[in-house]
């Protein structure tokens, strides 16, 4: 058995139209399905997805039950029950372009020092945007820009990827779940069930930084993001915008990056401005973030 990497989807409850569609681009992939296996996580959903969803077109796929509830526990198994040495992970609301697999293993051999990767990330709405969320659909997990990057430099963001199609070598996954075991507190930074908390990625591709391994962008790796209506909704924006606030500070507690909270950007006066320069919509957004920081500060000082 000659294979080269590991694509695994974590999913809760997944809408069924966009899991398809997901698949349908595996099964499109120009790096042929001999060489890599297919680990489709499920993540406490409802109903039983190995009842619903056939992988029998696929001759290395598996279905794996994780009762934990958390995109944090669903990766964990993946990197456990994979058997390559290169991990790719895959959303279920992202539809990889055909040569995806085959590029991320070129990249894997051609860097051998870069630990974590990622690619363009673009968006497919099921609705056009409202103009006034324009402002705030970077948080979709959209990234889309013109030239390779890579760094060996912790906390390097602009070469650091995104959940959505996060490429890894296996000793960075291993390392990571490492970090977990030994403070389970870190397991708390991804997604639980209708919790927005985020940036458990961020932690995961800089753990590539932390065993002498780089980060890196890639314009060749390229998946649309599948985006329903329900995320361009006001309420959905605000939580998430909330979400991603407290889980920064707290991933900036966990790798010592942490500045003190005394910012003019988080006094009530820059409020005020907020208000009178953008108008209330924006105050609101603002206050959200200033909320999930608020909140973030409060647990680590207990």
């Amino acid at each position: 058995m000659n294979l080269f990497l590991s694509v695994i989807i974590c999913t809760h409850n997944p809408r069924k139209d966009y899991i398809l569609r997901v698949l349908a681009s595996l099964e499109s992939q120009t790096l042929p399905n001999t060489n890599w296996e297919l680990l489709l996580i499920d993540n406490a959903s409802e109903q039983l997805l190995a009842s619903e969803i056939d992988l029998s077109w696929h001759p290395h796929a598996r279905h794996v039950r994780e009762e934990q509830l958390g995109l944090t526990p669903a990766r964990l198994r993946g990197i456990q029950q994979a058997q390559t040495e290169v991990l790719v992970f895959v959303d279920d609301d992202n539809v990889l372009e055909a040569s995806y697999l085959e590029t991320a293993f070129r990249i894997s051999k051609d860097f051998p020092l870069i630990g974590a990767w990622g690619g363009q990330v673009i968006p497919e709405f099921e609705v056009p945007p409202p103009a006034w969320a324009k402002p705030y659909l970077g948080n979709l997990a959209i990234r889309e820009f013109e030239r390779d990057q890579w760094s060996n430099l912790l906390h390097q963001h602009d070469t650091t990827p995104c959940g959505a199609g996060l490429c890894i070598r296996k000793v960075v996954g291993q390392k990571y779940a490492e970090m977990i075991g030994s403070d389970r507190k870190r397991i708390n930074l991804d997604r639980r069930g209708k919790m927005l908390t985020s940036c458990g990625d961020s932690d995961l591709a800089f753990t590539a930084c932390d065993i002498g391994l780089g980060t890196g962008m890639f314009t060749s790796l390229k998946l649309t993001h599948l985006i329903p209506k329900a995320r361009l909704e006001e309420n959905y924006l605000m939580r998430l915008v909330e979400g991603l606030a407290y889980s920064q500070v707290i991933l900036a507690d966990f790798r010592g990056q942490l500045s003190p909270e005394t910012s003019w950007k988080s006094s009530k006066l820059y409020s005020l401005y907020v208000f009178l320069r953008f108008g209330l919509k924006a105050y609101r957004f603002h206050e959200a973030g200033q909320r999930g920081k608020k909140l973030a500060f409060q647990e680590i000082a207990k």
